[in-house]
């Protein structure tokens, strides 16, 4: 059982970092701390309450931190928590590699047998 509790922590940020506007606000907070209106106004063609719901997931996924100051709330990235996707990121794009090179193999082999 508590293999499959490890994993809820890494299927919230791959669902997380799925999305490109998700994407792009992590990326706002990968270096510094920002406001959700700094945020908000970097974000283009995105409603307030779009970037709010996605400042929520990132956060319930644990890949940002938010800090309220008063009425404000601040977000950064946890880089911390991108620890253990990074393991799970290598796999898959090791695995597609070499399914690519199988792929491309294959498709040279079937050139060469019609002669292209």
């Amino acid at each position: 059982m508590q293999a499959a509790t490890r994993n809820v922590p890494i299927e919230a940020a791959m669902n997380a970092i799925a999305n490109p506007r998700r994407r792009q606000i992590l990326r706002l907070v990968w270096d510094a701390e920002r406001s959700a209106g700094e945020i908000a106004a970097t974000v283009d063609d995105v409603s307030w309450p779009a970037v709010s719901q996605n400042l929520r997931l990132l956060k319930d996924s644990g890949l940002i931190t938010e800090r309220r100051q008063g009425t404000r709330r601040y977000y950064r990235a946890d880089r911390r928590a991108l620890g253990p996707l990074e393991v799970v990121l290598r796999q898959m794009w090791m695995h597609d590699l070499g399914r690519l090179r199988d792929l491309a193999e294959q498709e040279a082999r079937s050139r060469k047998k019609r002669g292209d």
